[in-house]
């Protein structure tokens, strides 16, 4: 998952204060943190610093990220007329920053690869629409349902953003890319499927001419795995909610999970953290097609040691079963 140095010490000794926005438009700051947690843990790929607001933010929308709260936008999404705030993504010109650093980030990192990233759709949308974080999305599902013209139309806007967005960073060296959706489990599966379904769909057929590994996840989609499976990517993320092997079986044996591990296990004691770590590695079976991850984002609050010993077990177990 994204920002797995957080709880670095090395990573708040360069990262400074104030907007994560600011530090992701310096390349050479960003290439560095990026860095971190590879060196750190000896984990198998790395993941782009960046955030999933970085493109609307560059096209001018109106939105930061408050230390503390998340994405705000000061201006919300209300009407038509806020899609002149959303223009076409060019990314040479918006975000040339970001780029610098998937290239720089390539040179470095030699054959461990690079996984960029992009907001999904909705969750964007989420941000635009409510002003910032929301637990009930009330503002988004009035939209959706209430306007749905007006709602295609942004979400129109928004796929457009994103497909740019990873098609810029494959260019520029990225090894495979990730679609997070990470709010989308707020939705019954009917929703989902009328009016989120057909733009994750759009972005994943996009994406898929330039042959690289796509990856979909989401917090809370128990509910809505099968239904994200269709949009087609490679790897459907697993969160902790869903134990791997239900997850297994709900969506077949050709698709790559990741996951699944609970991100709050990483505070208790080690014995536990083996233990659930091991679970995980069990309940996949065998199977060759999963990424042992977390089922969420690290905390800044992660004893790093603990996360050292989990990349080791992985990589331990995973040596025995390949004897």
């Amino acid at each position: 998952m994204r920002q797995a140095g957080r709880s670095l010490p090395e990573y708040r000794a360069i990262r400074g204060s104030g907007s994560i926005l600011d530090a992701i438009k310096q390349p050479d700051l960003s290439t560095e943190i990026t860095l971190q947690p590879v060196r750190r843990y000896g984990v198998d790929a790395a993941i782009l610093y960046s955030d999933i607001v970085v493109p609307v933010h560059a096209v001018g929308f109106g939105v930061d990220i408050e230390p503390g709260v998340g994405p705000v936008a000061d201006r919300p999404f209300t009407s038509q007329a806020d899609l002149e705030r959303l223009p076409p993504l060019d990314a040479a010109t918006h975000t040339p920053y970001v780029l610098e650093t998937v290239r720089s980030l390539v040179a470095e990192l030699g054959d461990t690869p690079l996984i960029g990233f992009a907001g999904a759709p909705f969750t964007v949308a989420s941000y635009l629409i409510e002003g910032g974080p929301s637990r009930t999305y009330h503002k988004t599902k009035a939209m959706m349902m209430g306007d749905p013209a007006l709602w295609s139309l942004l979400m129109e806007r928004l796929a457009g953003i994103a497909i740019a967005s990873l098609t810029s960073q494959i260019s520029a060296g990225a090894s495979a890319v990730q679609l997070f959706d990470s709010w989308a489990g707020a939705l019954s599966p009917a929703q989902y499927e009328r009016f989120v379904l057909p733009w994750s769909t759009h972005i994943f057929t996009e994406i898929a001419a330039l042959r690289v590994p796509t990856i979909h996840f989401g917090v809370n989609t128990g509910e809505l795995l099968p239904l994200m499976k269709q949009a087609g990517p490679t790897v459907l993320g697993i969160d902790w909610r869903v134990p791997l092997d239900v997850a297994r079986h709900r969506l077949g044996q050709d698709i790559v999970l990741q996951g699944n591990l609970d991100p709050a296990i990483l505070g208790a004691p080690w014995p536990i953290v083996e233990a659930e770590t091991l679970d995980v590695l069990r309940r996949n079976g065998g199977h060759p097609g999963h990424i042992f991850n977390l089922g969420h984002g690290v905390t800044p609050d992660v004893d790093p040691t603990v996360l050292e010993g989990v990349v080791a077990t992985v990589h331990a177990y995973t040596c025995e079963a390949d004897r």
